[in-house]
């Protein structure tokens, strides 16, 4: 269990890791199934498409997270 623990903590660093490179990078992540509605002073974003793509990597994370140990 400890393993684990370790292993996902790792996973985060890293992960956190990217973020911090591609947000300094100036790279502009535009999903075309993010929406984004803008009238006035009222602004609404929906990152349907964010959410789709990380719950398939974290299903492959824990998928080989579970296969490991």
């Amino acid at each position: 269990m400890s393993k684990q623990i370790i292993f996902i903590g790792f996973i985060f660093i890293i992960v956190g890791g990217l973020f911090f490179i591609i947000e300094k990078s100036g790279f502009n992540y535009n999903n075309p199934l993010d929406f984004k509605f803008e009238k006035g002073n009222t602004k609404i974003f929906l990152p349907i498409g964010s959410s789709i793509l990380i719950s398939i990597v974290l299903s492959l994370v824990f998928y080989f997270i579970k296969k490991i140990f």
